[in-house]
């Protein structure tokens, strides 16, 4: 993971967007966003893309030029810049990690169970690997974003059969795997383990939940409990009201009794580093951060916080995000939110 230290998504751009727009793709990340992330000190930038940039459901396996000339150009700005690039498959066909969908909408995702969709899926990444096998920058390509099945089994076998597929376009490809639950720490367990040092692992980590997404209007326990936290701090009231709220309690209650500081975070992050020290493989976490309307100086403590533990066991990080998306480093104008929120990113 050298060169993958320390950076920041590009969530946004090319993945979540309100609505296939070329203006929004000419317009929300430009070379100068790139340039200026460089200035900072970061190393690399993780770049979310969903699959109707690369292609569309009318003509599945052909790839779409002008989505890829986003890509291309990104690529190229960051070449010139001297950053690395980890190209991640945010939402795949038949596949979504959203949580915020219509009920019966979650029947659309198949990919884990349909053999022409993972097929689909295969030959989308083998197109990926033939274009950027060569890119003029290092480059790491997370195979997809925050699976959300209860567990690993049947995202086991496509994983790893995605990965022999890429290297037989591209036998030096450095891959990335992530895990359930969303890429939870937790999901890491009973993930497929490859040995081979061009595969790599990812985990993201926003927790406390309540504390980090506390009245998120996507995420519903946060929402409907409507708390507030301080960090460090407990989750007051936390307890009871998932006892009385069961449907809100999907990964237990263990951390409603305890404060909220490093300590826990350490327990957080314990597993993935004994999952890296026991298979040998290096492990990154390409997500986290705290909602931009949370106490600033809560916000800057739990970061702190986090970020010295990954920095402690070495563990690379892409901060979410850079613009906007609730959690941006900079807004919608460019202009910085939080000067010692970006201090704390850069290492100050």
């Amino acid at each position: 993971m050298q060169g993958f230290m320390k950076g920041v998504n590009l969530g946004g751009w090319l993945s979540q967007y309100a609505a296939y727009d070329h203006e929004h793709f000419r317009s929300f990340i430009t070379r100068a966003d790139i340039e200026r992330i460089a200035s900072w000190g970061l190393d690399h930038v993780r770049l979310p893309v969903d699959y109707p940039v690369l292609e569309s459901d009318a003509a599945p396996g052909v790839p779409n030029e002008e989505g890829y000339a986003y890509i291309d150009q990104c690529l190229g700005w960051c070449a010139d810049a001297g950053l690395a690039v980890i190209l991640d498959v945010h939402e795949a066909p038949g596949f979504t990690f959203r949580n915020d969908l219509e009920e019966g909408d979650a029947a659309a995702n198949t990919l884990f169970a349909d053999p022409a969709v993972q097929d689909r899926f295969v030959t989308l990444w083998r197109t990926i690997v033939r274009r950027y096998q060569d890119a003029p920058v290092p480059l790491i390509f997370e195979l997809l974003n925050e699976v959300t099945l209860p567990d690993n089994g049947p995202w086991n076998a496509l994983a790893a059969r995605t990965v022999e597929a890429i290297h037989e376009e591209a036998p030096q490809a450095t891959v990335m795997i992530g895990g359930t639950h969303n890429n939870a720490v937790s999901g890491l367990a009973g993930l497929v383990e490859i040995d081979d040092p061009r595969v790599v692992y990812t985990f993201h980590t926003y927790e406390p939940l309540y504390f980090t997404h506390q009245n998120a209007p996507w995420a519903a326990g946060p929402r409907e409990w409507g708390g507030s936290p301080s960090y460090p701090g407990y989750l007051d009231g936390l307890g009871e009201w998932l006892a009385a709220n069961p449907q809100h309690n999907q990964f237990g209650d263990e951390q409603t009794e305890r404060r909220m500081d490093r300590e826990l975070l350490a327990d957080v992050v314990a597993p993935a580093v004994v999952f890296s020290r026991r298979t040998g493989r290096e492990v990154y976490c390409g997500e986290f951060g705290v909602a931009d309307w949370v106490d600033p100086a809560s916000r800057r403590a739990w970061l702190g916080d986090f970020l010295s533990l990954l920095r402690e066991h070495g563990i690379g990080f892409g901060l979410w995000t850079y613009k906007a998306m609730d959690f941006g480093i900079v807004g919608l104008d460019g202009q910085v939110r939080d000067p010692e929120y970006l201090a704390i990113l850069r290492g100050e």
